[in-house]
């Protein structure tokens, strides 16, 4: 069973996490079952990018993004070439680190 380990997130995850996941989920399903409220406007229907997470280990063994993942990525605040939504990043057989960006497009227009 492989395990996600998500780093610290001031706001997030503080002390950061280490949590098992299946085969099949996605990374912000299992974020959010285990209390790490990682934004999700559009509710998980790959329309916005409040879920964008970078993948530090273990981006290879996600499942490939598509064309409309892509194109909402070129969309994030902070984007990296690991970046995925978490949304749409399903979980294979390896563990992952990730890591939740301290800013989304969200957050940065409501500061403004």
């Amino acid at each position: 069973m492989p395990q996600i380990i998500f780093l610290p997130h001031g706001e997030l995850c503080p002390d950061g996490a280490v949590i098992q996941a299946q085969s099949g989920q996605t990374v912000l399903d299992v974020a959010l079952k285990n209390n790490i409220s990682i934004p999700h406007a559009c509710e998980k229907s790959c329309a916005c990018t409040t879920c964008h997470i970078i993948v530090r280990e273990g981006f290879d063994s996600l499942t490939e993004s598509d064309e409309l993942e892509d194109d909402m990525l070129d969309k994030a605040w902070g984007l990296e070439p690991e970046s995925r939504l978490g949304c749409q990043a399903i979980i294979a057989d390896e563990d992952l680190v990730v890591e939740i960006p301290k800013y989304n497009l969200n957050i940065v227009n409501e500061d403004h």
